[in-house]
């Protein structure tokens, strides 16, 4: 039996089961999975997370150098986010340069973060034009069960909010990782909510196979202040204005919730 075939079957068993208003997995249509949060998981990272969202598991390790600024942003520091999607955590995933997959999930992380604000850039500038902070993010997929997206972005933002920046000597022009000169300045905590379409039902935190069998998938970042900063949607389906406003309320009550975990 050919793997279409295979979610054409499972495509049909969800959607039985969304008519009678249930999912899977027991929860509500806007209810997340369990998440658990481990801040510094890694000792020798600036800043560290483990974060498990039901059956999903992401490490994010930030690391902080000095670098040179952009050309266009001489007076601001910079930050790059990347993605390793490993075989261990789906059979799908595959090992070598950046898939288009993992290239989009760092995207959307990288975007929810920095359109937020929730770093002044130009506080992580040493002197104008010559040199700067870096800030790093590496986000790891230890085990995959979907909704990497948020997951990652609640990993991400802990991460960044217990990074200690290391001692820089101008003088010297020496960086000293075993000393900490107090944490990175952090403002908010911009958080994601993805949500899958399934025939006419609307998902919050999708399971592989709810991502699997959806028509089109949405991703929206929320600020503290309930401003949404920034949104990614994939998948052939369509949304309408009033399901984007749905998702959008149910999207700035949950992130709050998960706000006060971390």
């Amino acid at each position: 039996m050919s793997e279409d075939i295979i979610w054409s079957v499972k495509k049909s068993a969800v959607q039985e089961m969304l008519k009678k208003g249930q999912r899977q997995d027991g929860r509500k249509f806007d209810e997340f999975r369990k998440i658990e949060i481990q801040e510094g998981y890694i000792p020798k990272a600036e800043g560290s997370c483990l974060v498990k969202l039901g059956d999903t598991q992401i490490l994010v390790g930030v690391k902080m150098t000095i670098g040179t600024p952009y050309p266009d942003s001489e007076n601001q520091g910079n930050m790059m986010t990347s993605a390793e999607l490993v075989p261990i955590a789906d059979p799908e995933f595959y090992s070598g340069p950046p898939s288009p997959k993992a290239i989009e999930f760092a995207r959307v992380v990288d975007r929810g973060i920095r359109e937020s604000g929730m770093m002044n850039f130009e506080k992580l500038c040493i002197v104008e034009g010559e040199k700067v902070w870096t800030i790093m993010i590496d986000l790891h997929i230890l085990d995959f069960n979907g909704n990497m997206f948020d997951a990652a972005s609640i990993a991400a933002v802990k991460a960044l909010w217990n990074t200690k920046k290391p001692k820089y000597d101008a003088k010297k022009e020496k960086l000293n990782r075993e000393e900490t000169d107090g944490k990175l300045q952090v403002e908010f905590k911009p958080l994601t909510a993805t949500f899958v379409k399934i025939g006419e039902t609307i998902l919050l935190d999708p399971t592989l196979t709810e991502e699997k069998v959806s028509d089109a998938m949405m991703t929206m970042s929320i600020r503290d202040d309930d401003h949404l900063v920034a949104a990614q949607k994939s998948g052939i389906g369509i949304f309408t204005k009033k399901e984007i406003d749905e998702m959008l309320e149910i999207a700035i009550k949950r992130t709050k919730e998960i706000r006060k975990l971390i």
